[in-house]
């Protein structure tokens, strides 16, 4: 048994999604909604919707080994989304939306990519997702944070977030926080 949480980070999509998906896992202590892979330090969420700084908007995972492992927590994160899109995730559009696996260590950079080549032969579409060391992981704004939590009753995250948290409930129901 570990007594050290791990860290993942992920984007794809629309951060809000993301984070609202990764809540509902058993093992999973927290989801930060933020921005990594760009070139500009401590980036506003107009600068990166902007385009200009590099970022996508992704979420940091800080979770229990013991409870879930970094390869389910991939599983979930690559059925919530689609991965074969380029730079978009339904109708958010821009290279901040785009699919990336941002790796903390050569463990999860060895699985990711595993992860990712076993994908690529279940798709007629290539797969986009991007994989790349975690430089720095900025945390987005107050108001980004547990959105979906927030406002659940939001036009977007009941057409975008709900969607996506329904489906972490039917397709993993072993692995819920029953909290």
């Amino acid at each position: 048994m570990t007594d050290a949480v791990q860290h993942a980070t992920f984007g794809g999509g629309c951060f809000w999604c993301t984070e609202a998906a990764m809540k509902e896992l058993e093992g999973v202590e927290s989801v930060t909604s933020g921005y990594a892979g760009g070139h500009v330090e401590n980036p506003t969420y107009e600068e990166v919707c902007s385009g200009s700084t590099g970022h996508a908007e992704v979420v940091q995972v800080a979770y229990d080994p013991d409870s879930i492992a970094y390869d389910e927590l991939l599983e979930v994160f690559f059925a919530t989304h689609d991965p074969t899109q380029l730079n978009r995730q339904g109708p958010d559009v821009g290279t901040q939306y785009r699919s990336i696996v941002l790796y903390h260590d050569d463990d999860q950079r060895r699985q990711a990519a595993a992860y990712i080549d076993a994908l690529d032969e279940e798709y007629d579409d290539d797969v986009v997702t991007e994989l790349e060391p975690l430089e720095t992981f900025y945390a987005a704004e107050d108001h980004h944070q547990d959105y979906f939590e927030k406002n659940p009753n939001d036009a977007y995250c009941r057409m975008h977030a709900q969607p996506k948290i329904e489906k972490v409930r039917e397709k993993f129901q072993q692995k819920l926080n029953e909290a």
